[in-house]
């Protein structure tokens, strides 16, 4: 007989996170927070008591996939804008909030310094998915500011945490030079890995010229770069990210729109499985931490996670309406007063510190034993403080970041709508301009030309692409050759925009699907709902 268990953990894992996609959508709760304390509750029953996080699999498995979609889908341009905000906070805010809750666990709780940076490591970094999952009502702005920051911090998260572990287990001495030396090779290898590996799968896309090698190649990317940057002890956390980023902007140009729609489906529904899996997992983890705990009381370990939990909110909230006015005196041009937010449009970004998956994993990896053979001095209580944080700042937060949305009072967000516009007026211009000359290479006849002119001037003056239900059956081979110039001509201009800077990479995803569709129609390969 063969062993069921993984199975049946994987099937039980699939219909929680049905059922609870299921309720909040009827209910309008939020869905990870659902998924979060229906996963305590179930933790509780002797049936699903034995399931546990291994911290690998969420390091080697769900950590790249989550993040390389993360990052195809994010706007690099955004990102640029906001740069120095970026560095600011994936670097130095992470460093800040280790030490907050290193003070705060040797100060307050008595433990050592080095287990309190172990835990600061833990416990600095936001969580990619959470934020993606929580945040989505935030204005493209500060989403995207989120998005990109909880991309990048975890590379520094990790690097501190070997560092404090090392201290912490008597395996080597903190020295200022080759802590720094880490981050450099950190950052610098994982860079330079995922620029790399984003060339060479361009390559051999060029080469495979197949929509299923295509896709294949798609799947195995961020595995490849997350394993190669580790193999040099760089960070995969930024390989990823900067291939994600490198191929979602060489992307229109390279990929083709069957192989386009076929790896977005894939990808669309493997994340959503992981994100929502790992919310339950978490909620999971947290009953087994909290009957592990052995070296303190249970009353001890909720006080000891309420009070981290204040120490990571107040340092978020404290960074970001303290470090905007120091730069205001450092920087006072133009360009940068027009990008200035006000603390009250703040808020939201200070609120929105979500801890998740990754915090516990990085938890469960502590090692055991110190380089003495003696047990890690308190682990069991780190990993109930984790587990506190992440349920605080999850649940709480992420059930009062609506009201906080409100407080903040964004104005209305016309900024992509408006883009939106520019990019279907300027590709269908481009189309008309282009109609002649591709009517002349495929001889088409003068009365398709008309009608094809006339339908992309009523296409511009609606400043929309055409329905799908307004598209007709093209069976004749001339008018689907020409069709097809004028789709490809629009594809060229879409991306002519987004590389002048004048609309965001989200738009150019938008409009590319749009594209898309209308190819593959065009081809009798449907597109995607």
């Amino acid at each position: 007989m063969y062993d069921i268990t993984g199975l049946a953990v994987l099937v039980f894992c699939g219909v929680a996170v049905v059922l609870a996609e299921l309720v909040a959508r009827r209910t309008g709760m939020n869905g990870p927070v659902l998924l979060i304390v229906g996963g305590v509750a179930l933790g509780f029953l002797p049936v699903t008591s034995g399931i546990r996080v291994p911290p690998e699999l969420v390091v080697l498995l769900f950590l790249p996939a989550l993040l390389y979609w993360e990052a195809l889908t994010t706007s690099l341009r955004s990102i640029r804008n906001d740069l120095r905000t970026l560095v600011l906070s994936s670097v130095f805010l992470v460093v800040a909030t280790a030490a907050a809750v290193a003070a705060t666990a040797h100060l307050v709780l008595g433990l050592s310094w080095p287990v309190g940076f172990v835990l600061g490591a833990i416990l600095a970094p936001t969580d990619a998915t959470a934020v993606t999952a929580v945040a989505r009502g935030l204005p493209r702005r500060p989403l995207t500011m989120l998005r990109a920051e909880s991309l990048v911090n975890d590379g520094t998260a990790l690097v501190l945490f070997g560092v404090a572990v090392g201290v912490a287990t008597g395996t080597e001495a903190f020295e200022a030079l080759p802590v720094l030396g880490d981050f450099a090779v950190s950052y610098l290898g994982g860079i330079v890995i995922g620029l790399v590996l984003a060339w060479v799968a361009t390559q051999v896309r060029r080469v495979a010229r197949d929509a299923l090698l295509e896709s294949v190649i798609s799947v195995l990317t961020p595995f490849v770069a997350f394993l190669l940057a580790e193999e040099i002890h760089a960070s995969g956390v930024l390989a990823v990210v900067v291939c994600g980023l490198a191929l979602a902007r060489v992307g229109p140009r390279t990929i083709g729109a069957r192989t386009r729609v076929q790896a977005h489906a894939f990808w669309r529904i493997t994340t959503f499985l992981l994100n929502a899996t790992l919310f339950l997992l978490v909620g999971l983890e947290l009953p087994a931490a909290v009957s592990g705990l052995s070296s303190r009381t249970l009353g001890f370990g909720v006080l000891a996670a309420l009070l981290v939990s204040a120490a990571v909110i107040l340092t978020r909230l404290a960074w970001l309406n303290v470090v905007p006015y120091v730069i205001r005196l450092v920087d006072r041009r133009a360009s940068q007063r027009a990008r200035r937010m006000s603390a009250r449009h703040r808020l939201p970004l200070a609120w929105s510190g979500f801890r998740g998956a990754v915090s516990l994993a990085i938890a469960l990896a502590v090692p055991l034993t110190t380089a003495d053979g003696q047990p890690f001095p308190d682990r069991d209580l780190l990993l109930v403080i984790t587990c506190g944080v992440i349920l605080v700042t999850l649940v709480v937060q992420g059930l009062t970041l609506p009201a906080v949305v409100r407080i903040a009072r964004y104005g209305p967000d016309v900024a992509a709508e408006e883009e939106m516009a520019l990019a279907h007026t300027r590709t269908l211009d481009g189309a008309l301009a282009l109609l002649p000359r591709a009517a002349a290479d495929h001889d088409a006849p003068e009365a398709l030309v008309e009608r094809l002119r006339a339908e992309h001037e009523d296409r511009r003056a609606r400043q929309g692409a055409v329905r799908d239900d307004e598209r007709r059956q093209l069976d004749d081979d001339v008018e689907t050759a020409v069709r097809l110039a004028l789709v490809r001509e629009r594809r060229r201009v879409l991306v002519a925009l987004r590389d002048d800077g004048l609309i965001d990479d989200e738009v150019v995803l938008r409009v590319q699907a749009e594209l898309d569709n209308e190819e593959l129609g065009l081809t009798g390969v449907p597109g995607p709902e």
